[in-house]
């Protein structure tokens, strides 16, 4: 059985759980038991949508005795009998995938050279097991900006959120406006405004935030710096929550900004999943 395998950013697990949950062609979705996947998993059964828990060196146990890459008929038999070749490829077509979810936390970006250690050894943890990998990160101020050549040795291949350009995106706010180029419109309207872009996740999390990156050095440079007077809501249409909104009050009430409602999307999260997951089915 194919198997996507899916290393993500904490502060993307909206994205994640849209994506997830409306798709009902899975055979298994696995997540990886760890302290950051209390939220995620309570999110995914909110939409009917119930994984399996499972510590990361138990995936594999759970795979074994369905189709992998460590699984399959030799390539030379395929050779000797190109109708089995034919055969296996319309079967795999024809069968649902498992996905495995791996949900690290949003703390790593107070260090990006942290960041860019523990989704490597992450990625190369879930490899063995996987078809494809789909890295559910931006390039995050270039910490992650080489990963392809610099994991060109893995055997499965990996996947990006990218936008409509080709590129790929350059953080969970670039992700939620949809793309870098409409990023960097957003940026120049508002120019000589300050700004926050707020999305759900950085809107319900701020205070942690705080804490983690070092609430001095935060507050001082940015959030209690009178140059940032804007707060810029963004709403993808994935979430209908009241609390959003609450959330980004308080935010700016704290902070002395003005709200500004941005509308984002979803297109780069559902056209980078689909790529994803429809290359593994495509490759059989």
């Amino acid at each position: 059985m194919p198997v996507l395998s899916i290393v993500a950013c904490g502060m993307l697990e909206d994205e994640l759980v849209h994506v997830l949950s409306n798709d009902r062609e899975l055979k298994q979705l696995i997540v990886v038991e760890n302290r950051n996947s209390s939220g995620f998993l309570r999110k995914l059964r909110a939409r009917n949508c119930t994984p399996r828990q499972v510590f990361l060196d138990r995936v594999p146990m759970i795979l074994q005795g369905q189709f992998s890459p460590n699984f399959g008929v030799s390539a030379r038999l395929f050779s000797r009998f190109p109708f089995l070749g034919k055969i296996c490829r319309k079967r795999k077509l024809e069968e649902k995938i498992s996905v495995v979810v791996n949900l690290l936390s949003f703390d790593l970006h107070a260090d990006l050279e942290v960041l860019k250690r523990e989704v490597h050894r992450n990625i190369r943890e879930m490899a063995p097991f996987s078809d494809r990998i789909l890295v559910f990160y931006g390039t995050c101020g270039h910490a992650l900006g080489r990963l392809e050549e610099d994991l060109a040795d893995l055997k499965c291949s990996l996947f990006f959120l990218k936008d409509k350009n080709g590129e790929t995106v350059e953080d969970c706010i670039s992700l939620a406006l949809g793309g870098n180029e409409a990023y960097a419109r957003t940026m120049a309207e508002f120019r000589g405004m300050g700004t926050i872009y707020l999305t759900p996740m950085w809107a319900s999390n701020w205070k942690r935030l705080e804490k983690k990156t070092g609430s001095r050095d935060l507050n001082k440079h940015y959030l209690k710096n009178p140059l940032y007077c804007l707060a810029a809501k963004i709403d993808s249409g994935i979430l209908n929550d009241p609390e959003f909104d609450i959330n980004v009050k308080e935010f700016a009430h704290t902070f002395d900004m003005r709200v500004v409602n941005l509308k984002g999307n979803v297109e780069i999260t559902e056209r980078s999943y689909l790529n994803a997951r429809n290359g593994i089915a495509g490759k059989y």
